[in-house]
């Protein structure tokens, strides 16, 4: 079965993080966002990957090649961001029998990917609190009294018919291809879930429920990605470790990274190819240190993403955080991650200040970022690309 990952939109909700890197290759853990997507379709079977790429595509093609991991990989591409079906039908001339379709921002349940292929025609659900904030399935007994089917997808209704949340990944016949230019739905875009209704009509579609699913669509979420997969890992030190650097529980050090003396790293933390752990440093878990970035003397990062090429200067403070690549905290730069009133940290989201839903949330800053020594950041920070800041200075509000 072919596979086909929608890895071509721009990921406005992400921003700045996305402003250069398509937001199905962000970081997430030791791949980018869309290769554990990539992944799990490889291990479910897929004999070929399709990506629908768009927005930066060469940063997709660059990692994935021509192949990955012996599956060949074909590129389609979205011209417009019209839709889900709009996605999948770009990549209509790769498809020539049963395929999947799986969001590449999108982290599933392997094993349940698995069993979505072997099911065919099937939908992934994940049993959800608060059924009235997703599309909805509705369910029945399957023929001959056998297991439930799909009847219908409902968008966000006000009296759910089950617990189940559409989870955005499909199996579809091969019939489905003919179907996939379908009308604009009342959004003006072209939605995947049309084709379903069609499926849904011709055949027994079975629901394939998800131990674990996330939707990976704002800055926080990148951090409960990386905490997911963080905690997936088993140590391993191949980098250069000072005999007087302490690293406790799950900790990968890859090949290229050094940690200096009087280090001490609680895992799960993953010191990625190049990075340097300055003497005295503290990090602790879930933490995230790219390729080629920089912790300084007695710094403390505490559940971040660091990306490559990254500087946090000495007697800083970075804790539940992301920051982008290249970017330089001055010495002395502290983030504040939590409200004296021990409300839930906001957060700007295409220009409006939403809830997190986390006590604890820091500062996101931008590619190339740089602030000035003794820098104070508050909670729920924006920093857009390039941003500069004052030595000294407390920023309170995004920039």
């Amino acid at each position: 079965m072919k596979a086909v990952v929608l890895a071509a939109g721009q990921g406005t909700r992400m921003r700045p993080l996305s402003e250069s890197v398509p937001k199905p290759m962000l970081p997430v853990a030791d791949r980018p966002l869309a290769a554990h997507t990539v992944d799990a379709a490889v291990d479910a079977g897929a004999d070929e990957i399709v990506l629908v790429i768009g927005y930066e595509a060469e940063i997709v093609r660059e990692y994935f090649g021509s192949a990955y991991r012996g599956v060949p990989v074909s590129y389609a591409v979205q011209e417009e961001q019209a839709g889900t079906a709009d996605a999948v039908n770009a990549a209509r001339d790769h498809i020539d029998g049963p395929f999947a379709v799986l969001n590449g921002d999108n982290l599933y349940d392997p094993a349940a990917i698995d069993r979505l292929f072997a099911e065919c025609p099937a939908v992934c659900a994940i049993e959800v609190a608060e059924p009235s904030n997703y599309g909805v399935l509705s369910t029945a007994d399957g023929a001959d009294g056998g297991a439930d089917r799909v009847t219908e997808i409902v968008e966000k209704p006000a009296e759910p018919p089950t617990n189940l949340a559409n989870a955005g990944a499909y199996a579809f016949p091969a019939e489905a291809r003919e179907w996939l230019e379908v009308p604009e739905s009342e959004r003006g875009e072209h939605e995947i879930t049309d084709v379903v209704a069609r499926v849904i009509d011709e055949y027994d579609v079975t629901p394939v429920t998800l131990e674990r699913w996330l939707d990976v669509g704002r800055p926080w979420e990148l951090l409960e990605a990386n905490e997911w997969k963080l905690a997936e890992l088993e140590r391993r030190i191949d980098g250069d470790v000072s005999e007087d650097a302490h690293l406790e529980g799950d900790v990968v050090v890859e090949a290229g990274a050094t940690v200096e003396p009087g280090v001490v790293i609680e895992g799960p933390a993953l010191i990625r190819e190049g990075a340097e752990i300055g003497p005295n440093a503290y990090v602790r878990g879930a933490t995230l240190i790219g390729p080629d970035a920089e912790i300084g003397h007695a710094v403390e990062v505490k559940n971040s993403v660091i990306s490559r090429g990254t500087s946090v200067s000495h007697l800083s403070y970075v804790g539940d955080s992301v920051l982008g690549r290249d970017v330089n905290f001055g010495a002395g730069t502290n983030v504040a991650n939590l409200r004296h009133d021990d409300a839930d940290i906001r957060f700007t989201v295409k220009g409006e200040r939403v809830s997190t839903g986390r006590r604890k949330f820091g500062v996101v800053a931008g590619d190339e970022v740089k602030t000035g020594i003794n820098a104070s950041l508050s909670p729920g920070l924006k920093l857009t690309t390039g941003v500069t800041t004052n030595p000294g200075e407390t920023v309170d509000r995004d920039r």
